[in-house]
């Protein structure tokens, strides 16, 4: 019973989380800490924290972990597989649908009117997220409160992308140990 439970409670967060892993996590906590009481508030944010260490979308992340805490093994699999059935058959029909109907004007025509708003998505996102690395908040601060070492790294991790192509990974673990020297030095 309790690993139909888990199916049906991550096949909730699988269907209704559209817009990524930070637009599921009340759907997360409303399963379950409120509705099922499987996880204690606590234990929810160290869910978030290890969710969002791992490699993987958060959703997935979490469900292997909480399937894991309630019933092992078998739990994880089927909190997993609930988690990401709803996904696995839209998206097949979705490229079912683009397939046969790919050469029509209209499908193109509304597709390339997506494009820029993706491009537009990606970036505020990077925008806010570089507001947060430089300033520490959600708003551009003074030049006094830049965080001048931060724009440092920014600034080599691009050089090391665009110029010299080292590979992202690369670019990332050298960003990370910088950032750990800089800390030892006290800055």
């Amino acid at each position: 019973m309790i690993y139909l439970q888990l199916f049906l409670s991550f096949l909730q967060i699988g269907l209704f989380s559209f817009g990524g892993g930070y637009a599921a996590m009340p759907l997360i906590q409303d399963q379950v800490v409120t509705a099922h009481g499987w996880l204690s508030m606590p234990e929810f944010t160290d869910l978030i924290t290890i969710s969002q260490m791992t490699p993987g979308p958060i959703a997935i992340n979490s469900a292997t972990f909480v399937g894991m805490k309630i019933a092992g093994v078998p739990g994880a699999i089927a909190a997993t597989v609930g988690c990401v059935f709803p996904s696995c058959v839209i998206v097949t029909l979705l490229a079912r649908l683009y397939l046969k109907y790919r050469d029509m004007s209209l499908l193109q025509g509304i597709l390339g009117s997506l494009r820029p708003a993706v491009v537009a998505m990606v970036a505020a996102a990077g925008i806010s997220i570089l507001i947060t690395a430089f300033w520490g908040g959600d708003q551009i601060g003074s030049l006094e409160s830049t965080r001048w070492w931060m724009v440092g790294i920014f600034a080599l991790c691009v050089l090391f992308l665009k110029k010299l192509n080292w590979n992202p990974i690369a670019v990332m673990l050298s960003a990370g140990v910088l950032r750990v020297l800089l800390a030892v030095l006290g800055i």
